[in-house]
């Protein structure tokens, strides 16, 4: 077998799809020194602003920041946002040929109003309910034509619920997929939980797996996790499903068997993209042919290393290169 640093050497000759709800974080940063005489509210005087790639588009960043090619698959308002998102990607090199534009709905931008160092406000411009059927039907076409053409290598569905990704939608590009043995890895939201089916890999967090099954469990109880993770493998007829446990780790079940992987001891800074962090490094690996448990050892220890960084911030693929090769000669495991 090769090494793990040959494998992740492997990534750059990789092309994964991402599926999914894109959008722009919108930041505005200033200072507050007086109160409005219009209402009791701070009035702040802004000193700067600036847009980012935000939703499934962090997926792609990760994606890029471990070497392989993202294509984000979306749709997008043809507006003045979706012009502004298209240069985003350009400035961070990265394809807009799976975007596909609408007059249905804006682009989706969340705008964080920051003062002080506090985050006074967040303001979200978005349409959420689900685009019109026969929209969904040209993205999936659209979709499933450039799968044809580009042939990823792994492909991830990033909901964030906002209404691009429909039950028909899933189906169609799952059954292109699975044709053309292409590896479906699946982030969760709660309106299409129990759509996914037939995909390799479904990743919920502990609060959509009790959620989704209607359970209470704690997330310390191994055993009801499990249980309750199998169960759902079966509704959905997935290969794998994951649950990310955060400060409790992760576990990974076929079915049959499972895998626990407790939570590396770290310096929690900010949680914010963890899970984006995950799916994308799981996809690398999958891409890579690494088998689902190396794959979900590797996308733990990056979850937990974003995790010591301040913001949204991609992975960095040496540091978790290092890392992982003394995980895995420490346990054993490659």
């Amino acid at each position: 077998m090769d090494s793990l640093a040959q494998i992740f050497e492997t990534f750059s000759a990789k092309k994964i799809f991402v599926v999914g709800d894109v959008m722009i974080d919108s930041y505005m940063w200033g200072k507050t020194e007086r109160i409005s005489p219009e209402a009791p509210v701070p009035v702040v005087s802004v000193t700067d602003k600036e847009n980012r790639l935000g939703g499934a588009a962090n997926v792609g960043l990760n994606i890029k920041a471990m070497g392989a090619e993202p294509v984000l698959c979306a749709i997008i308002g043809d507006d003045v946002q979706g012009q502004i998102f298209r240069n985003l990607l350009d400035k961070r090199q990265m394809t807009d040929k799976g975007l596909m534009e609408t007059t249905d709905r804006p682009t989706t931008v969340k705008t964080r109003v920051i003062a002080s160092s506090q985050h006074l406000l967040r303001v979200d411009e978005e349409k959420s309910e689900s685009v019109p059927k026969e929209t969904a039907r040209q993205f999936a076409k659209r979709t499933i034509a450039l799968m044809e053409k580009e042939k990823p290598d792994a492909l991830v569905f990033e909901d964030y619920d906002k209404g691009n990704i429909t039950p028909e939608v899933i189906q169609i590009i799952v059954e292109k997929a699975n044709e053309m043995n292409i590896p479906v890895l699946v982030d969760p939201k709660k309106r299409n939980f129990f759509d996914y089916k037939n995909v390799t890999l479904f990743k919920p967090n502990f609060k959509e797996l009790v959620e989704g099954m209607k359970i209470s469990i704690q997330k310390t109880d191994t055993e009801a996790v499990a249980n309750a993770a199998s169960k759902l493998k079966e509704q959905l007829k997935a290969k794998y499903v994951m649950v990310t446990l955060s400060e409790a780790g992760v576990l990974l079940t076929n079915g049959e068997s499972q895998y626990t992987m407790p939570a590396q001891k770290r310096e929690i800074a900010d949680v914010s993209g963890a899970g984006d962090t995950v799916i994308s490094v799981l996809a690398c690996c999958m891409a890579g042919k690494l088998d689902a448990q190396k794959s979900t050892v590797i996308a733990n220890i990056a979850g937990g290393q974003v995790c010591e960084k301040v913001g949204v911030v991609p992975v960095n693929k040496a540091q978790l290169l290092a890392e992982s090769e003394l995980y895995f000669e420490k346990h054993s495991i490659f």
